[in-house]
Parts: C-alpha cells; structure tokens; sequence
C-alpha cells in the first residue's frame, strides 16, 4: 500500500479538542490532516453552556462554525473515514484508515474522546445529555430547584449528592440495588433531607429524552425532572494503548502539562485524557496540544 503525501501532523478526531488543535497549527503554516468519523460523545445534547461566546448553543452549532473557520486555512485537509491502525514511531508514523487509505505523519494527535457505558435500563440511553446528565456545571442551573435523582452508590454517592444539592434541595439519591453508603454518610444525607432508594431502577419515562418519572422493578414509581448519573466509560479508540501510551488508573490516556503522551511524537487532548469534559476545557486543551506540537517540529523532536 503506498503513503499519500506526509503531512506534518495527523489529528485523529475532529471534534472541539481536534479543531482547536488544528487552528493553532494552521496557523503556524503546518501541514495538517483531520480524520474524524462524525459521531460526538454529546451528539444528542441540546445546549453547551460554562463556554464564553458560545453559552446556550448546541454542540452541533458550535462544530459546525469551528469547522468552517477551522478549514479556512489552506494547510488543513479534512476527511471523514475511521482510523483502524497506526504504525512507526516519531516523525515517522503511518495511520491506516477503514476505507484502506495510509497517510504518513511526523506527529499524531488523537482526539478520539470515549465512549460512555449505559446501564440496561430503558429509556436511559434515549435521556443521556439531555435530562440524565453527568456534570452539575454543565447542566446544573437548567435544572435548578427542580425535582431530581442521583443514581450512584457508596462513597460517591455521598459526594455527588452533597455537590448536587448546590443547585437543589429536591433530591434523591437512587442506588439501583443495595446501598453501599455507609452509616454515618446515611445520616448526614438525611440530615440535608437527601432520602436513599435502594429499589432498582426498571425504565425511565421519558418525552423525547426529557425525563418524566422512573419506574422500579417493585412497580412503583417516582416523578423526576432530571436524573445525575455516573456510569463507566471506555476509550473511544483503542489505539493508542496499543501503541503503548500509558493510561492512568480511572481508563484516561496519560498526557503531561503539554497533552504529551508518554510515547515520543504522540499527543492526546480532549475527552480522551481528562475528566473534566466541558467544551471551553476541551478547547483549551486542543490549543495548548496544537502550539506544543508545533514547537516540538521547530525544534526538530
């Protein structure tokens, strides 16, 4: 299989973290190619909000005008496709796409997020971004004062509740199963009026992703407006553990201050290497990869 043209950086996804990296080396003149495969941890979320200029727009607005300005610089190529394989090592990488493509780089970005695990409740996945949601910071004032759950257990579900109830007094935390929380958490929950539900959770009532109650498996039932959850995830793309990028204890790719990864020539930004998931850190962290990428390739590393 023969390699198109070299380029001087690959980024491999190109949501908020890939853009922003893609601008700041557009605009340093290098040579760029974005492969993303279009499909958006928070596709189905309605507004983005904690990003100056941009609160209260979708995520899909928002891409789209970074695309476009993003693409106005003459040194960045954009494809759609899959990437399925990367070989080499620094300043001679060559990624594989589906479509049986090869494109050679000096320096790989992956941009590739995760991918969040749904729990087998129905309804669940149809609510996620919407009205389940993960991040008092991202969602929290929409659902201010209003009827709400928490489904986790022990030890971060008294966390969790204790931060929620910032934003409300209604709250309920729903542990799916028997209650891991210990005594005294219990007592200083109820303390802050914060009840406990052990009964599992069968389905989620919903009108297109906007949660009306949750029903149990005992049959009976409870209103809710807006259901917290945290639920495991997995890298989007396993490829770089397979190059042999480090990853830390909680399934994160390990960068340093630079988004550098511990293999030479290859960086990480986004969804993929912090928890922190809000759009204005994601493009913060694509800005700051992108000018690190591009000292490292005036330096000749």
């Amino acid at each position: 299989m023969k390699t198109n043209n070299k380029y001087d950086v690959i980024i491999i996804g190109g949501s908020y973290a890939g853009l922003s990296a893609a601008m700041a080396l557009g605009r340093a003149m290098r040579h760029v190619l974005i492969i993303d495969g279009g499909r958006p941890c928070n596709w189905q979320t309605p507004h983005s909000h904690n990003f100056l200029t941009q609160d209260g727009n979708t995520p899909e607005s928002i891409a789209r005008v970074s695309k476009a300005q993003v693409m106005q610089y003459p040194t960045i190529e954009f494809i759609e496709g899959q990437v399925i394989r990367v070989e080499g090592e620094n300043d001679r990488f060559t990624v594989y796409n589906l479509e049986g493509q090869a494109f050679a780089a000096r320096k790989l970005l992956f941009a590739t997020g995760i991918k969040d695990l749904m729990p087998e409740i129905k309804g669940f996945a149809d609510c996620w971004g919407i009205s389940v949601i993960h991040c008092p910071y991202c969602h929290g004032y929409e659902y201010r004062n209003e009827q709400t759950g928490i489904l986790v257990n022990g030890d971060q579900a008294f966390e969790f509740a204790r931060l929620i109830n910032n934003w409300t007094k209604k709250l309920t935390v729903f542990t799916n199963g028997a209650s891991t929380i210990n005594e005294s958490q219990r007592e200083q929950l109820l303390q802050l009026n914060i009840n406990v539900i052990e009964t599992p959770i069968r389905e989620i009532r919903h009108i297109d992703g906007f949660l009306d109650e949750l029903l149990f498996g005992d049959g009976s039932s409870s209103k809710m407006t807006a259901l917290y959850a945290k639920i495991p995830f997995e890298q989007h793309s396993d490829i770089p553990a397979k190059l042999g990028c480090k990853m830390t204890d909680t399934g994160y790719i390990q960068t340093d201050d630079f988004q550098k990864t511990s293999i030479p020539g290859i960086y990480a930004a986004g969804d993929n290497s912090t928890m922190f998931r809000s759009l204005s850190i994601t493009v913060g962290a694509g800005t700051k990869a992108g000018a690190f990428i591009n000292h490292e390739l005036i330096a000749g590393l």
